[in-house]
């Protein structure tokens, strides 16, 4: 039986979109939404060669579901009007992918994305009581901390866009030209919400666990000592990682270096090992969800690995050429069926999602 608007309408509030994904009528809502706009939706109207109804947005976007228009229909409208909003991005992208190649270290300043009135609350306002202290405090250390945040935040931003282009741009590719919850666009009707991220550093250590081989900053740690090589005790776990890789990397210590040619080889043979089957890497990221993050809707995820230098990852979100490339290859060989079908439990529940994941390395690129 044909889903209604209704129930189309509920399925979505109750964020039960890969339900509504697995049917013809929910792939149609789906799509639709992405036109919610007044503009939009009475676009599609003329294109349909239908009465544009007065009417509010929501209005229209129930007659429109309602009405005959068809998923042709739709997706013209939706393509007309990304084509639209291309042109602007396009002309002024290879400037912006030229400022984005300025910015030389990824710092947020120990300002967190997510809780930045909460951290200068917590260290700066409920912290010091002294007003001269305060104001010396914002000085030396809050601007450069705000700095660095802005800069990563305009970084995330700007680079987010050009990846999402990336895909929207493909043929096989239909954008989200609205904003739909936990939709950036379908591949063969197929909805997903992009994800860009890194090699975790949690699963990493599960699989150095699993293979019996102790963890990275414990290794570290060790051989720093034996070398008389200051450990920093003001850094956090990923910073002090980083620090002591880097020492030891630059010593000229032989069994120093053999532990980092250690590290470093099991980081690429994991790799290998993702790019030959990701669903272990899939999963682990639906199961490692924070609480206020959770869902369970349909991702791909865009994994960036700089074998050059892991801790330089971030750096390849501005590598076009690069990015396009491994994109297309994955975009050219869809078929009719996109995504793996994966299984994931949280919290005691067990859900199942259409998934699917690109691995982007520089593997082979000289330094």
């Amino acid at each position: 039986m044909p889903l209604t608007f209704e129930e189309c309408q509920r399925l979505f509030r109750g964020d039960r979109t890969t339900e509504l994904a697995r049917d013809v009528d929910g792939i149609r809502y789906l799509k639709l939404r992405s036109l919610n706009r007044r503009e939009g939706l009475r676009r599609l109207f003329e294109i349909a060669g239908a009465p544009v109804p007065e009417a509010n947005a929501v209005q229209l976007f129930s007659r429109a579901f309602e009405s005959g228009i068809t998923v042709p229909q739709i997706e013209t409208c939706i393509r007309d009007i990304y084509v639209q909003e291309r042109v602007g991005r396009r002309e002024q992208e290879a400037e912006l992918i030229n400022q984005l190649y300025r910015l030389q270290e990824f710092n947020w300043g120990g300002l967190h994305q997510n809780s930045l009135e909460k951290t200068i609350v917590d260290n700066y306002v409920k912290k010091i009581k002294n007003y001269d202290r305060l104001n010396e405090a914002i000085e030396n250390n809050l601007y450069a901390s705000m700095r660095g945040y802005v800069l990563c935040s305009w970084y995330n931003h700007w680079t987010s866009i050009i990846i999402e282009d990336l895909f929207r741009d493909h043929p096989n590719v239909l954008p989200a030209v609205g904003l739909v919850k936990k939709i950036d666009f379908f591949i063969r009707d197929t909805p997903f919400d992009l994800k860009v991220t890194y090699l975790p550093e949690g699963f990493l250590a599960r699989k150095r666990q699993e293979a019996g081989s102790r963890p990275e900053l414990t290794l570290l740690r060790q051989m720093a000592r034996r070398l008389a090589i200051p450990i920093p005790v003001d850094l956090s776990n990923g910073a002090l990682l980083q620090d002591l890789w880097t020492k030891l990397s630059d010593h000229p210590n032989e069994e120093g270096r053999a532990v980092i040619r250690e590290l470093l080889d099991f980081r690429n043979q994991l790799v290998r090992s993702i790019d030959e089957e990701p669903a272990e890497l899939i999963t682990w990221l639906y199961e490692e969800q924070g609480v206020r993050r959770f869902d369970a809707s349909n991702r791909l995820f865009l994994v960036l690995v700089d074998e050059r230098n892991y801790f330089e990852s971030w750096k390849l979100k501005r590598a076009k050429p690069l990015l396009e490339a491994q994109v297309n290859e994955f975009l050219d060989g869809v078929g009719q069926h996109v995504g793996r079908d994966i299984e994931f439990e949280w919290e005691g529940d067990m859900y199942k999602v259409k998934a699917d994941l690109i691995l982007v390395t520089n593997a082979g690129a000289q330094p």
